[in-house]
């Protein structure tokens, strides 16, 4: 397995071999790899951004997510602003230095200066010390320069798949899920001048290994500066759950999932990998198990917890576990010499954006 992880950059035939890896030893040697690179190249901080999940309203009708917006059953929600400034406040007493704002995705002005009017006043609590990822579908151009232009540094934006077929079967032919939009969208976001992230599922119904690969190489060759990916979990109230029987075993996607963040993390040394909170509903120490396969970063969610049954995208999401509680059990379970620190940016050292703006 040696022979794989080369110092040089790895070809799509060694990428594929790497994912298709499953003897224990193999798999070990794969992550331990992983980690080592993570450490020499990003230290050995697990940086820390908190998760505010602030609407599950949703324009789209993603044929996987539990939120779409053909789901009737959902309590739809909107975190006041007075509220979402008061978690602000708290996550900032208690040290973070990072959030992400997640949402819905919507287009109307509305929304628009909504999301404007709430990182102004975030920036302005904060002293311009907190820095912000948004995480809110598709825009126009002029809509994520206004953003950033308001205090938001950083942008996720999944492409989910780069196999245009299998992109098309987990999303309605409505003229408004187009592959080439998500393309030109994350290309509008480095215009923009975000630090840019993305992500895949994996296991979704009909993926391959080699689409995996695939995955890998476009993060890698779009030079994206960070990447929330994890298992496709499956949701009984989407058009996507019917394929479930498809699906690979709960255990196969948990491990191929570790894979693609090792073998990531060999491709680009000092990207930022998160540890996807989707990997503790395979397995109760899952995300812990991503920190020891090269991953950096953690995302609790501290969301106030009466919203969180609302924004379930998969079934399963351990929505009452609270942050605190999550760090404490993350932080016994790190590999050695690794620490979670809330204080940190944790820009990608990718990136050449300044240390303040």
């Amino acid at each position: 397995m040696d022979d794989l992880m080369p110092d040089q950059d790895l070809n799509r035939d060694q990428i594929i071999r790497l994912l298709s890896a499953d003897g224990v030893h193999e798999k070990e040697q794969i992550f331990s790899r992983a980690c080592e690179i993570k450490k020499v190249h990003t230290g050995e901080k697990i940086v820390v951004r908190g998760l505010i999940e602030l609407s599950n309203i949703c324009r789209k009708n993603c044929l996987y997510c539990g939120v779409r917006k053909e789901n009737h059953s959902v309590h739809r929600y909107e975190i006041p602003d007075a509220e979402v400034l008061e978690v602000v406040k708290k996550a900032m007493e208690e040290g973070y230095t990072s959030l992400v704002i997640q949402s819905g995705e919507r287009t109307d002005q509305v929304f628009i200066h909504r999301i404007e009017r709430l990182l102004r006043k975030i920036q302005v609590m904060t002293g311009h010390g907190m820095r912000i990822t948004l995480s809110c579908g598709e825009q126009s151009p002029e809509t994520y320069r206004r953003w950033a232009d308001s205090g938001a540094h950083r942008y996720l934006l999944r492409i989910e798949t780069t196999n245009r077929d299998l992109f098309r079967s987990i999303h309605p032919r409505d003229g408004s899920h187009l592959y080439d939009s998500r393309i030109r969208a994350l290309q509008d976001l480095k215009e923009a001048g975000y630090l840019v992230g993305t992500g895949v599922m994996i296991g979704l119904p009909g993926q391959t290994i080699e689409d995996l690969a695939n995955d890998l190489l476009f993060i890698k060759d779009f030079s994206i500066d960070m990447v929330g990916m994890g298992p496709y979990i499956e949701h009984e109230k989407t058009p996507l759950f019917a394929e479930r029987d498809r699906l690979w075993p709960a255990e196969k996607r948990l491990e191929k999932s570790l894979l693609m963040i090792a073998v990531l993390r060999l491709l680009m040394k000092n990207i930022n990998i998160a540890s996807s909170t989707a990997l503790d509903v395979l397995s109760p120490k899952g995300r812990a198990m991503a920190f020891h396969a090269g991953a950096n970063v953690l995302m609790p969610n501290i969301t106030p917890v009466r919203y969180r049954e609302d924004y379930l995208i998969y079934q399963g999401k351990p929505v009452l576990l609270e942050a605190t509680e999550l760090i404490t059990r993350i932080s016994s379970e790190l590999p050695d010499g690794s620490r979670i620190d809330l204080a940190d940016w944790g820009d990608s050292r990718r990136s050449s954006m300044p240390a303040f703006c």
